[in-house]
């Protein structure tokens, strides 16, 4: 096995051809200096240096080996440079599994362009990919985070979670609506309009809480059209051809033509979760991690003084 000491040391004797010299710019005394010197030509069975009372210089097969030693330590240092950014999560890649939602509401966006800010040689690849099949991702070490609209049991072996989103519901109109200029609006008012409903891919669990959540505040949404994701359903609202609720996040989204009302007795939500494995392998995870939650935690104060 080399020893890089020894072959810095050598590098130096090299080019000073003078022990002393190497031995001063290396902070040793001259002793040391030579028997390592003596101990790497026995290791390599190889004379590196011509010996005389007035100088030491390379031999023939010593110049060779010089280039490579050089070599060798550059490399070694980039190495080191390199082990200590991925150990800092200055470098390396992340794999990131993500719902739609995830992207269209700002949570993974805001959260890229923070890390890559700071890190822009990090290598992100985004996978979007189904609940079920990110945490499996998560198990089977191929994704590094998941952001899913459910959390792994709490009692799961191998995964944790927090909360990175929990989105309140705007009702979305048709700008010529008469609710969308009216002072308030009533559950009974709902009753009697003509819904577009949004069937996520996810899971009809969804589905069935958004109907639940309706009827516990006392309507029942007449759905007449459905739509695969709220963007797409906005896009009927615009055309005149019902109403829908959409996330608080989305609103920016909403196109021209559909008017966006707050419903504050509406208690449904939309959660977002971020998952990721129990045990932590690399500094870049977890860092990422941290960006997750801390962006969430400020979404949600500007979230509260807006509502305020």
């Amino acid at each position: 096995m080399m020893d890089l000491r020894q072959l810095r040391y050598f590098v130096a004797v090299a080019e000073d051809e003078h022990v002393g010299r190497a031995a001063e710019r290396l902070h040793i005394s001259q002793s040391p200096l030579s028997r390592q010197i003596a101990q790497l030509e026995e290791k390599l069975g190889l004379v590196l240096f011509e010996r005389s009372q007035q100088r030491i210089r390379l031999t023939r097969d010593g110049r060779t080996f010089l280039a490579e030693a050089r070599a060798f330590l550059t490399h070694a240092s980039r190495l080191e440079s390199l082990a200590r950014r991925l150990g800092r999560g200055d470098e390396g890649g992340l794999c990131i599994g993500y719902l739609e939602y995830a992207m269209h509401s700002g949570v993974l966006p805001d959260a890229l362009r923070e890390l890559r800010d700071g890190r822009p040689a990090v290598h992100i690849a985004l996978y979007n990919q189904q609940s079920d099949v990110q945490l499996e991702g998560l198990r089977q070490r191929s994704l590094d985070i998941a952001l899913v609209c459910e959390p792994p049991p709490p009692d799961d072996p191998d995964l944790e979670s927090a909360q990175v989103l929990n989105d309140p519901m705007l009702l979305a109109l048709p700008a010529g609506h008469p609710l969308a200029t009216a002072d308030a609006i009533s559950p009974q008012d709902l009753a009697e309009l003509k819904w577009i409903g949004v069937m996520h891919k996810e899971s009809a669990l969804r589905h069935d809480t958004f109907i639940a959540a309706c009827a516990k505040a006392g309507f029942t949404p007449a759905i007449s059209l459905e739509a695969t994701e709220p963007l797409a359903a906005l896009g009927l609202v615009a055309a005149g051809l019902g109403v829908t609720t959409i996330q608080r996040s989305l609103r920016h989204q909403a196109p021209a033509g559909v008017v966006l009302r707050e419903l504050s007795w509406f208690a449904y939500r939309t959660p977002l979760w971020a998952a990721w494995h129990k045990v932590n392998l690399r500094p870049l995870v977890e860092i990422f991690r941290k960006t997750l939650v801390a962006g969430s935690d400020a979404a949600r104060q500007t979230a509260a003084m807006e509502a305020a």
